[in-house]
């Protein structure tokens, strides 16, 4: 801990940061918070808050957030009313919007308003977590205690016996914190009678597509309310939730997000974010971008039933912005230099970190130079994105049942895609091409489609079927760079919980571990930034909601190419405009450190009051997966007024209002 304080004292001594884009390399300087603000339940940075904000919260106050705060499968949420009302994004909600949905409804571009209890709809296979103790699981792991000893153990002293039980009420999750250098056993109760209580129409959940996505200023009404019943059939009664607040947050007021941060790499080593930025992410946006075309160009097509597709959609562009936004970030030779900054201050602080450096270094070389294999093979046979028929094909050739697997409608373009990665490798490698992709990736498309017995709607194997050929021989190919892969792959994480375990001992919980999809909290400030050539202001508003809509929906009719516009306001938001506040703001932004998974977050006062729901990060922020630098970026939040305000004045719920402030 001295060499942490020491280290803290030469970081803290730091000039002003560089801008981005342009800097003398010979200034460039880590900070202390470059690791990020995602801080643990089980070690709260307690000093750092009475410091940065002379806030001192108590054991109470750790408690009645971490119990109120919920996971649910990808996202965040909160129970936000004693009777069992949580709260979390709507783009958390789309795909149970989609599943209570019946075939005539499209409840997904209308949206969803229970009157009543009984209209709540349930969610099947829906469940939401709530962590409920927190154990050190390091010492134990240590003297020999295998995990699923600690998890047998933890679960039957909650009654539980059967740890692999589908209808389990408690569930423990081994969460390695510094790459390993420390464990936490997390238990959960889960709660799995969920039901939706209310979405808004995607057009406002959504508000402004895709174009506004990971930008600010932001118009977006992205929340969606669920309810959790108990045992008994009932409403769960909940003694810890967040209320929400009428009066919302002002400019440069303290918030704080609690939720479950994804993933980030901020431990990664520079040869690790130099190998991420020249193999990894661009072989997955390429990935990326093929099938997003590949769907968007089916719902062109004008399909009877588009919302499940539209929802994969909104998944792979979402990915696709956020794959971009990283990929240049890393591009930007200023992180690089101010990463290169704290390995330096790292290795000087810990001189046994520096031969690990140095072996990871070596395993990144070995990893690029398998770079044309990762991007042919890496996501071939992708189970939800891939062709059915070369999974199929693969099935067959393996001795598995191919019948098994379903064609969607993408399947013409899926494969396509497919066999273009596969031409790119063999014209990189200079290996014999196979004859099936030697006149292109569409015409070897058309040919297999035309002749594999598999691609029939009863699929069945043959000896002399092309698709079957074409998997057989590249099947050695795709094996070994598997091998070799995940050899590198096991070096990799050794190396990672290695230098994980010097960073935990020279840094102790100052700096707060990689984000693992497990419960964090964060603090910000609310406030807006430079961006563009001008200033963003910390909220925006109504007004800006209804200009968006009538600047680029009725000034501006026809000007975009998707034939519709992304910022118009269904006609009951019309026919409200008189009756609200415009004035209202809609969504903030704050210096909070968030990431995907963080979706759906509360966001609260100091007194754990609701002020607002985290639903996205601007792009200049998306590099934060590996360096929090708060002069790039923002988190950004709906405010619990416009919540408000809505379900009182345009969708006519002034019970769920009322539940939500405890009227």
């Amino acid at each position: 801990m001295r060499r942490l304080l020491s280290l803290a004292l030469v970081l803290l001594a730091a000039p002003a940061l560089a801008q981005p884009g342009t800097f003398d390399p010979d200034t460039v300087r880590a900070f202390p918070l470059d690791g990020g603000k995602m801080w643990l339940f089980e070690d709260p940075p307690t000093e750092y808050l009475a410091e940065t904000y002379d806030f001192e919260p108590d054991d109470a106050w750790f408690e009645r957030a971490r119990l109120a705060s919920l996971r649910m499968p990808g996202c965040s949420a909160s129970f936000v009313s004693p009777m069992g009302l949580v709260a979390t994004n709507h783009h958390c909600a789309q795909s149970s919007v989609v599943s209570v949905s019946a075939d005539d409804e499209g409840l997904l571009d209308a949206g969803f308003s229970s009157r009543s209890r009984a209209e709540e709809r349930p969610v099947e296979g829906m469940y939401m977590d709530q962590l409920v103790e927190i154990v050190d699981a390091t010492a134990e792991l240590a003297s020999g205690a295998t995990p699923e000893a600690i998890q047998a153990r933890l679960l039957a002293a909650r009654g539980v016996e059967d740890a692999d039980a589908d209808d389990a009420p408690y569930v423990v999750q081994m969460v390695d914190l510094y790459d390993g250098g420390r464990t936490s056993a997390y238990v959960f109760r889960r709660y799995r009678d969920v039901r939706l209580a209310f979405a808004p129409e995607a057009r406002l959940g959504y508000f402004g597509g895709d174009f506004d996505n990971f930008t600010y200023p932001r118009y977006a009404l992205d929340f969606a309310f669920f309810r959790i019943y108990g045992d008994d059939g009932q409403p769960l009664a909940t003694e810890h939730y967040f209320p929400l607040s009428p009066e919302g947050v002002d400019k440069d007021d303290l918030v704080f997000v609690i939720g479950n941060p994804g993933r980030t790499n901020r431990g990664y080593t520079v040869a690790q974010l130099e190998y991420t930025r020249d193999v990894n992410l661009p072989a997955t946006l390429a990935f990326i971008d093929s099938r997003a075309a590949a769907l968007q160009a089916y719902l062109a097509t004008g399909p009877d039933n588009p919302d499940p597709i539209r929802s994969q959609l909104f998944g792979l562009l979402n990915s696709q912005k956020s794959t971009g936004g990283r990929l240049r970030g890393l591009r930007d030779p200023y992180i690089i230099a101010r990463r290169a900054k704290a390995e330096e201050a790292f290795v000087a602080a810990t001189p046994e970190a520096r031969a690990l450096v140095a072996q990871m270094a070596e395993v990144q070389a070995q990893k690029s130079a398998l770079g044309p294999d990762f991007k042919a093979f890496a996501y071939l046979f992708n189970a939800r994105y891939g062709s059915a028929l070369l999974q199929r094909a693969r099935a067959a050739a393996m001795g598995g049942d191919p019948s098994a697997i379903a064609a969607g409608p993408t399947e013409e373009a899926y494969l396509t895609a497919e066999l273009q990665a596969l031409q790119q490798y063999y014209e990189t490698t200079g290996a014999p091409m196979p004859k099936v992709l030697q006149g292109g990736a569409a015409e070897g498309a058309a040919f297999l489609l035309a002749n594999s017995p598999l691609a029939g709607s009863s699929p069945e194997a043959t000896a002399d079927d092309p698709a079957v050929l074409l998997v057989q021989e590249v099947m050695p190919r795709i094996q070994a760079f598997g091998e070799q892969f995940s050899a590198l792959s096991d070096q990799e994480r050794d190396l990672a919980a290695k230098l994980g375990r010097a960073r935990y001992e020279a840094f102790g919980n100052v700096v707060p571990p990689d984000a693992t999809f497990s419960l964090r909290f964060t603090d910000g400030v609310v406030t807006g930034y430079p961006y563009n050539g001008t200033q963003a202001p910390a909220m925006t508003t109504l007004y800006g909601l209804f200009d968006h809509h009538y600047s680029y929906c009725v000034a501006g009719e026809g000007s975009t190419s998707e034939g519709d516009c992304d910022w118009r306001l269904p006609q009951q938001w019309l026919d409200a405009e008189s009756r609200l506040n415009l004035s209202t703001p809609v969504n903030f932004t704050s210096t909070s450190d968030t990431i995907g998974g963080n979706s759906g977050s509360p966001v609260l006062d100091r007194d754990l009051n609701l002020v607002g729901l985290n639903f996205d990060r601007t792009i200049e922020g998306l590099v934060r997966d590996y360096l929090y630098a708060p002069e790039r970026g923002r988190n950004v939040m709906v405010d619990a007024r416009v919540i408000l305000e809505s379900l009182r004045n345009v969708y006519g719920l002034p019970a769920l209002a009322d539940e939500l402030t405890g009227r």
